[in-house]
């Protein structure tokens, strides 16, 4: 896979500038300041192109034309009308920006940025956005693929901002983007593996990765005879019917004062998901391999965070297991005793995504974090609710809450909080047991956050639902989030 590289650019002429691909935004059939500033060079091509009316200056409309001089070709990005550009409509740009630059073979383009910006965007915000979105659109999945598709041409963009913001701080926006961008498809690599090729072992691997050569990442991995020592009996039950071991991950980053309290964010890393015993329907069992979707969040969060150097201290938690049907398999019925020493009465093996994540939540609370967030696929019931485009959110503090749905909104990376009261709690009572791991067929993503409320302790925490939003099945791939919702949240904590 080509990397993106991003390079501010100081203002320079239009006209003068050398690039296989020049990028001029238009604002509906006005030209934008660049495009106008090169337009009498060039003959006035450019409002000649205008008239013809074929290129209406729309949101993400594009045109490549043949160049002049230093310029080999130009493309036209429109913007929609001037006076209402916002976010949607830069988001619309960027998309097809991205679409128009994958077509071509020019290995560098340079784009006028400058007029990103109006009353209802920031330049800084599109910078952003742009660099990620770009970054996130050059991945390709190739891993088992004899023949696949090409790679992006594009190596190098160049970004002319203007006088708004200085080289430097376009130069760190671009980069910030850009390192969410490469976590993003780091998370997506590793949900549209295969089972077969991504077990908890390789989680594992992956987490060790971080960790080489950085004297700031230290990453611990604990088998299952340390698990069982410690009394994970929630998240062994999971794995007693597979071949492949469970691990729990920990990645420490260390970059704030070590007195420092870590934020802690928790992956649900189930590699495959058959539903155990309770086994799954046949149809879409194969998109199971997402269900550790979570797990790869937190890696692909870390690298980021890792790459920024954020000032902050980050420990990712993974839990990973297989959930398989054998004869070791733990069957509906049984009663397994957690870290927390709350047993559980397991009514459904496919409700095996809080089981891992209690004994990993009871672990994180011992590190006494600043706040918890954990990230899995847990429910189908949280897609029947919010579809594809919010992640659910739960959570038993106020300001955390308010925290990663503002970081959700500023990087179209969205949540939606949830409920979480005790009236829900209820339905989790068991004859047999403390608490049961389901609660009956009413507001399932709403019970199943209420059971791992139960192993929080003190601790602010938050709950993430991925299960709509971490991959589409049409085309189908893995979609990266929320890594950037995490990303944010974190870079905020960091610079408050």
């Amino acid at each position: 896979m080509s990397e993106l590289a991003f390079h501010a650019r100081k203002s320079v002429d239009p006209a003068r500038s050398k690039s296989a691909c020049s990028v001029l935004p238009v604002f509906g059939k006005e030209l934008g300041d660049a495009a106008a500033a090169l337009d009498p060079q060039i003959d006035g091509a450019l409002s000649a192109a205008l008239k013809l009316g074929d290129f209406k200056g729309k949101p993400g409309q594009t045109m490549v034309m043949p160049g002049a001089g230093k310029l080999e070709r130009i493309l036209l990005l429109g913007l929609g009308e001037r006076d209402k550009l916002d976010r949607a409509a830069v988001r619309e740009a960027t998309q097809g920006l991205s679409t128009a630059l994958s077509r071509l073979s020019a290995r560098d383009a340079l784009l006028f940025a400058e007029e990103l910006q109006g009353q209802d965007v920031d330049l800084a915000w599109s910078l952003e956005y742009l660099a990620r979105h770009l970054v996130m659109s050059a991945y390709r999945y190739t891993e088992t693929l004899s023949k696949p598709k090409d790679p992006l041409s594009l190596r190098k963009l160049n970004v002319q901002a203007g006088a708004a913001l200085g080289s430097a701080e376009v130069q760190r926006l671009l980069d910030r983007g850009a390192a969410v961008g490469r976590g993003a498809n780091l998370a997506r690599h590793l949900g549209d593996l295969p089972g077969n090729l991504c077990t908890p072992t390789t989680l594992a691997s992956e987490a060790r990765k971080l960790g080489r050569g950085n004297k700031q990442v230290s990453v611990q991995v604990l088998e299952e005879k340390k698990m069982r020592e410690l009394g994970m009996g929630a998240l062994l039950s999971v794995s007693a019917g597979s071949e492949q071991p469970a691990k729990l991950i920990a990645i420490h980053y260390k970059g704030g004062k070590s007195s420092d309290a870590p934020y802690v964010l928790v992956g649900k890393g189930i590699t495959f998901d058959t539903g155990g015993i309770s086994l799954k329907p046949g149809a879409k069992m194969d998109e199971m391999k997402y269900d550790m979707c979570g797990a790869a969040s937190v890696l692909g969060t870390l690298q980021a965070v890792i790459e920024q150097k954020l000032p902050i201290n980050v420990t990712g938690v993974i839990a990973a297991a297989e959930n398989m049907p054998s004869g070791r398999a733990t069957k509906p019925g049984d009663v397994v005793t957690s870290m927390a020493g709350k047993t559980i009465e397991i009514l459904n093996t496919d409700a095996e995504g809080r089981l891992v994540l209690c004994d990993a939540l009871t672990w994180a609370t011992r590190l006494k974090p600043a706040a918890i967030v954990d990230i899995a696929t847990l429910t189908g019931a949280c897609v029947v609710a919010l579809g594809s485009h919010a992640t659910g959110l739960y959570a038993n503090d106020d300001a955390l809450a308010e925290q990663l749905l503002t970081a959700g909104t500023e990087t179209h990376d969205r949540a939606w909080r949830m409920p979480l009261w005790e009236d829900y709690r209820k339905q989790l009572k068991s004859n047999f047991a403390d608490l049961a791991n389901i609660g009956g067929p009413e507001a399932g993503s709403v019970t199943a956050a209420c059971f791992l409320a139960e192993f929080t302790g003190d601790c602010a925490w938050a709950h993430l639902d991925i299960a709509g939003a971490a991959w589409n099945s049409s085309p189908k791939g893995a979609t990266g989030r929320p890594v950037a919702l995490l990303s944010r949240y974190l870079a905020e904590r960091a610079e408050a």
